[in-house]
């Protein structure tokens, strides 16, 4: 990212799991439901026998989502103008882009 001249800051969220708020926060920032930050395809999530169609509170996705940080989505990329999901990477780019002109 440093040829954007952009500095960003990395947070090691499977040594520093986000808390129930900072998910919460960032579901709204990202403008999503729940389950859409849920990795379904990774092996903890068929241990847990969780899908996207399951019918579950905010609450109990966020519980999941502290207990179980290796099934948060990744990467995510949060600046002033917006968060989104770096998968596929051009969503960073628009964002980044964004960023930049409205600066």
């Amino acid at each position: 990212m440093n040829d954007k001249d952009i500095e960003p800051l990395i947070i090691e969220y499977l040594k520093d799991p986000p808390s129930k708020e900072e998910l919460t926060e960032i579901i709204q920032k990202l403008n999503i439901q729940p389950s859409e930050l849920i990795r379904f395809k990774e092996e903890k999530a068929k241990e847990l026998g969780i899908s996207a169609s399951d019918d579950l509170t905010l609450e109990e996705w966020l519980t999941i989502l502290t207990e179980n940080p290796v099934l948060i989505e990744r990467p995510i990329v949060i600046s002033a103008k917006g968060a989104v999901i770096g998968r596929p990477p051009e969503n960073v780019l628009e964002l980044l882009t964004l960023s930049k002109s409205q600066s």
